[in-house]
């Protein structure tokens, strides 16, 4: 798996949206509607969508 990078601030809106907590997520893949977040800890894997 590719290694994640840290958020931007817009980023950490999106996840605050989603009721995630950006210091825990890091931003794998930026795909034209969607993120794909994986857990800094646990290595889970969540897509939300990029509005």
């Amino acid at each position: 798996m590719k290694q994640g990078k840290r958020p931007t601030r817009k980023e950490k809106q999106i996840m605050l949206k989603y009721h995630l907590n950006p210091n825990n997520w890091l931003v794998s893949k930026r795909q034209g509607d969607m993120l794909t977040l994986v857990h800094r800890y646990t290595n889970s894997v969540k897509q939300i969508p990029n509005d």
